[in-house]
């Protein structure tokens, strides 16, 4: 019984830890919450069809986006509901005052005032029939609010996805290189070298704002390409010369970020096609980011390849004895420079992510993406001795680390608090690690 129990901890731990964490900041977040946008207008434009006939409405919103949108969809909602929109006021209450005036000096009859939550809590609608007696006795109609958690709003989980996308592709190098009992601290770097690799190229070489769809893409694929010879160098140096990964790294993190400033004369390269976000912003089916559906496509090619093929069999000799594995014949040189070249590549996709994300490249991307990323390997359970770890655990990780920071920030939980948490959250990993070993 105690082994069976080890066991579903040792697989399944992290996904309770997940679990429990999405349950306590639902329950930290759960607040009401008002609809707003098309679900608003919905909303709104059904209650107008149970007035009967056909009221006349006035439409008022704030300015914010999200009020505008309601204004929008609810105006090409009533007409079917057979409501007649007599007068729209966007932005301030004074704007919304002036409509009303407008409205009474005409000796218009109001059936109902249309708004969003955010509108109808203006003062200006508390004594509607004696401020403006000739405008009868309109209702006022908003948005019925409910209770949910923010946290699990359908636009903050995709957030979080979207947020995380970055460190978990870049995981999936590093879970390579810790599996061969190894360590890839470059990555940060050489994600910041991609980014501004990626942007000049576009901007020099592909046309700047003007570039075409194959340039970009024979662009990001230069910058990648260019991260991956980094990664063969520092493969090289570990298996050429014995140095140990941790120093071998260590260099190409200082020497990636120092050319990532001089490729970018220490200044953000902006001159970019504003076609260059659709694979950092951009949705496919369902509203969910390209970058979510690249990243869960490449976990998946990882899986496959750790455990259903020869290499990933390979990485796992090597990390567990690589004596032992160099006896029986594993091409020891070949899977560890193939770890730290995928790892490198990898990286190189994260900064082409990033750039697009943000519409730019700059050498301060990355900065401590290389904590973070180790962070998610450990914490999937990856053990840092080698020869131990998955990619679902990995993904597992990048997930609760994202969940911790974004639950933190719904709470409104100081940056620096956030790293304290973080950090014990990463040595708690590693002390669960241990204790399972030991055990």
């Amino acid at each position: 019984m105690k082994s069976i129990l080890q066991k579903a901890a040792a697989n399944y731990g992290m996904i309770g830890v997940l679990l429990l964490l999405c349950v306590y900041f639902s329950a930290m977040t759960y607040t009401d919450q008002s609809p707003a946008g098309a679900a608003g207008a919905k909303q709104v434009a059904a209650e107008l069809a149970r007035l009967g006939g056909a009221p006349q409405v006035l439409l008022v919103s704030s300015d914010q986006p999200e009020d505008l949108e309601f204004v929008t969809s609810l105006a090409k909602e009533l007409p079917a509901s057979g409501s007649r929109v007599v007068a729209a006021a966007r932005g301030e209450p004074q704007v919304a005052r002036e409509a009303l005036q407008k409205l009474a000096a005409a000796g218009t009859r109001l059936d109902a005032i249309a708004c969003t939550q955010t509108a109808g809590a203006w003062l200006l609608f508390a004594d509607l029939a004696v401020d403006f007696p000739e405008l009868g006795s309109p209702r006022l109609i908003t948005p019925r609010s409910y209770r949910w958690p923010n946290f699990l709003k359908a636009e903050n989980l995709l957030n979080i996805a979207n947020q995380i996308a970055v460190i978990a592709i870049m995981a999936i190098g590093m879970t390579l290189v810790i599996v061969t009992g190894g360590i890839d601290l470059s990555v940060g770097s050489l994600l910041a070298l991609s980014a501004v690799l990626a942007a000049r190229f576009i901007r020099d070489e592909a046309g700047g704002v003007a570039a075409s769809p194959m340039g970009m893409i024979l662009a990001c694929l230069g910058a990648v390409g260019a991260c991956g010879l980094v990664g063969a160098f520092s493969g090289w140096m570990i298996t050429r010369f014995r140095i140990p990964p941790f120093i071998v790294t260590l260099a190409m993190m200082l020497v990636g970020s120092g050319c990532a400033f001089i490729l970018a004369d220490g200044q953000s390269i902006y001159q970019l096609p504003d076609s260059f976000i659709w694979l950092g912003r951009g949705v496919c089916f369902g509203g969910v980011p390209n970058a979510v559906v690249l990243m869960f496509l490449l976990y998946g090619l990882a899986h496959l390849v750790m455990s259903r093929m020869k290499a990933g069999r390979y990485l796992y000799a090597v990390g567990g004895n690589s004596e032992a594995a160099r006896l029986s014949g594993v091409p020891l040189t070949r899977v560890l420079m193939g770890a730290y070249i995928v790892s490198a590549l990898l990286a190189g996709l994260g900064g082409v992510i990033m750039a697009s994300q943000l519409k730019s490249g700059s050498a301060t991307y990355g900065n401590m993406y290389e904590l973070y990323v180790i962070a998610a390997v450990v914490v999937g359970g990856t053990s840092l001795s080698g020869g131990e770890g998955k990619m679902s655990g990995t993904l597992v990780g990048a997930f609760t680390i994202a969940v911790i920071q974004n639950g933190m920030n719904l709470r409104n939980v100081e940056s620096y608090t956030q790293k304290v948490v973080l950090g014990l959250v990463i040595l708690g990993a590693v002390l669960f690690d241990k204790m399972r070993h030991r055990a």
